[in-house]
């Protein structure tokens, strides 16, 4: 805004009487109305109030395209590099996702070097035609580009939205209709759709035993008999597995619609003990392993030093 005149003078001098003349108030008198006692005005008072120097403030229609633009950049910011969003097309996550629910994937943390741990819901793209003949609905220009930069999910993208159950190193199997086991360890899965079994007693991939390769993940969806997971393509490339690398991120929360909100935490049945019992005793091997060399190394001193200690005695014992 431009300067204002915050105060021509406040008022005026006391009035002057009549037959009093200037000169009657005397040299000290406060009362004196000449001019070249008051206080000096500010910049703003000798203004006169004028505000033609005052900076013309720029119009909202003209700034809405910048807004606009620094919005969509934004936008672009977060989808690529912190969360987006994407819809639930299928029912292989029933009853965690429904068709059509819209979830936000963590994509942050995957650029710390986080990978995927058990019991996680994850977004990944798709590894090995898993989604071959699948329909691909035909977004419209406007859903394009609202995609594109992460203000509604994609339609067209080759993502899959499973549960992580086995990482590089686990053991997992099925025997019949179950229970799921990892490592040994069955798991008390509350989340599986109601009706359906953890293992499907089946000849297509429902039965199996697999050890998960490192860098690599075991996937399944929560309606085991309507998800064609890594149980159903054991004979691809991958072997099932889902390289850690085609992992876009973490499902974090339903954010749509409204009454389906919720957040997609790990499972308890996860954190029960003797499940990393594996992973436990690889610090030990490899303590071991690492001790090993240490131990040969010093025998192998102290036999030297004994062999050595007997050479000096016998050739004092033959000088004699």
């Amino acid at each position: 805004m431009g300067d204002l005149a915050v105060g021509a003078r406040s008022g005026h001098g006391p009035e002057e009487e009549p037959g009093r003349s200037d000169d009657a108030a005397g040299p000290g008198s406060t009362e004196a109305g000449d001019a070249s006692t008051a206080p000096p005005l500010r910049e703003e008072e000798s203004s006169g109030g004028s505000t033609g120097g005052s900076k013309k403030q720029r119009s909202f229609w003209k700034e809405l395209p910048l807004l606009i633009g620094i919005a969509l950049i934004l936008a672009l910011v977060i989808k690529t590099f912190l969360v987006q969003a994407f819809s639930i097309p299928s029912a292989s996550m029933e009853n965690t996702l429904k068709i059509g629910d819209r979830v936000l994937v963590d994509k942050l943390t995957p650029w710390f070097g986080s990978e995927p741990e058990r019991g996680e819901v994850i977004v990944f793209h798709d590894p090995a035609s898993w989604l071959e003949g699948e329909p691909t609905p035909e977004p419209n220009a406007v859903q394009t580009v609202l995609s594109w930069i992460g203000l509604m999910p994609s339609a067209n993208e080759k993502d899959l939205i499973k549960r992580v159950v086995g990482v590089g190193g686990d053991t997992v199997e099925c025997n019949g209709t179950g229970p799921l086991k990892i490592n040994g360890k069955a798991l008390n899965e509350p989340y599986v759709y109601p009706g359906n079994t953890p293992c499907s007693d089946d000849n297509a991939g429902g039965t199996f035993k697999v050890k998960v390769p490192e860098g690599k993940v075991w996937v399944m969806g929560d309606h085991r008999q309507d998800s064609m997971d890594s149980r159903y393509h054991q004979n691809d490339k991958n072997g099932g597995f889902v390289p850690v690398d085609n992992v876009v991120g973490r499902a974090i929360v339903v954010a749509w619609p409204p009454t389906h909100w919720s957040t997609l935490p790990v499972p308890d049945t996860f954190d029960q003990s003797g499940l990393n019992a594996v992973a436990n005793v690889a610090p030990g091997a490899l303590g071991l392993a690492g001790a090993a060399p240490l131990v040969l190394w010093r025998r192998r001193k102290i036999n030297q030093r004994v062999t050595e200690g007997n050479a000096r005695v016998s050739a004092a014992g033959g000088a004699r």
